[in-house]
C-alpha cells in the first residue's frame, strides 16, 4: 500500500487551482487538503495542517512564493508551478522538487510527483531555506523584507529600514516604528543590498548611509557611528574603509 502525501496548492489565480486539482484527481496517492489563494493563507494554512508537499506559484499578490518559504515553520516538499522561467535556478536553490512552468502537461505533472515521491521514501530533506540565497539579477537589489511576528506578516520597506544587528542565527531589522526578527544572515543581507545605500560597518551592523550623522575616534585605530538618533554603533577596521569610499572623505 502506497503512503498518501498530504497536499496544499498554493495559487492566487482561480483557474490554475481548478486546472491542478483536476490533474491531482488522477493520482491515488495525492490527498489535497487545502487550497490557499495567496500566501499569507498559505503561510497559515501550511504551518497548522503540515502537509507533505505543496504546489506553490511564485508571483502572488502580497507575498511571492519565495517570501512565503522564508517564513514556514514547517517544511514541505515544494513544486514550484508559474509561468515565468527566470525564477527556476532560484527554485533549485530552495531545494525544490521541481519547476513546473506553465503550462503543464499531465505527463509532466506525473514526473513531478514521482520526485517527490522518492525524496519522501528517502527521507530526504525538503525546502530548508539556504540562508545566502540572492540571485538578483544584475543591477537589482532587495527592495523589501517580509518577517512573522507571532501571527502577524509585517513586509518592510528596505528603504524605511535603519540598520541591521546580528543576533546569533537570527537578524534584528531597527526601523523608526520598532524592531524586527528575522532567520536570516548578515552576508545574505550583505550582499543583497545597495552597496550605496548600506554599509557593513562591522560583523554585527549594517547600517543605513542616510542615518549616519558623524563617525567619532575613541580609541587608537578604533571607531563608532553616531546614527540621528543618537544610537552608538562600533565600527571596525573594514568598516571604516568602506565607510571613507562611500562617503569619500
Amino acid at each position: 500500500m502506497q503512503n498518501i502525501i498530504k497536499t496544499i496548492i498554493v495559487e492566487d489565480e482561480e483557474l490554475a487551482r481548478s486546472l491542478l486539482k483536476t490533474y491531482l484527481m488522477n493520482f491515488d496517492n495525492i490527498e489535497l487538503i487545502h487550497e490557499c489563494e495567496n500566501g499569507f493563507e498559505g503561510v497559515k494554512m501550511i504551518n497548522e495542517l503540515k502537509p507533505d508537499l505543496v504546489f506553490l506559484d511564485i508571483q502572488m499578490p502580497k507575498i511571492t512564493g519565495f517570501e512565503m518559504l522564508e517564513l514556514l515553520e514547517h517544511k514541505p516538499q515544494i513544486i514550484f508551478t508559474t509561468a515565468y522561467d527566470q525564477y527556476a535556478l532560484k527554485a533549485f536553490e530552495y531545494n525544490a522538487a521541481d519547476y513546473l512552468l506553465k503550462p503543464f502537461s499531465r505527463e509532466r505533472l506525473e514526473s513531478a510527483v514521482d520526485k517527490v515521491v522518492g525524496k519522501l521514501q528517502q527521507q530526504e530533506p525538503s525546502s530548508d531555506i539556504i540562508e545566502n540565497i540572492t540571485n538578483f539579477p544584475v543591477g537589482e537589489y532587495l527592495d523589501r523584507v517580509v518577517v512573522k511576528d507571532r501571527h502577524k506578516i509585517n513586509i518592510i520597506a528596505v528603504d524605511k529600514i535603519r540598520y541591521f544587528e546580528s543576533m546569533d542565527d537570527y537578524v534584528l531589522i531597527y526601523t523608526k516604528e520598532g524592531r524586527h526578527l528575522k532567520q536570516k544572515t548578515m552576508k545574505y543581507f550583505e550582499s543583497s543590498l545597495n552597496p550605496k545605500e548600506f554599509i557593513r560597518i562591522h560583523r554585527s551592523y549594517i547600517v543605513r548611509v542616510d542615518e549616519i550623522a558623524e563617525i567619532q575616534q575613541y580609541e587608537k585605530e578604533s571607531y563608532i557611528v553616531i546614527l540621528h538618533d543618537k544610537v552608538k554603533l562600533k565600527v571596525s577596521k573594514s568598516g571604516y574603509k568602506r565607510i571613507k569610499e562611500v562617503l569619500s572623505f
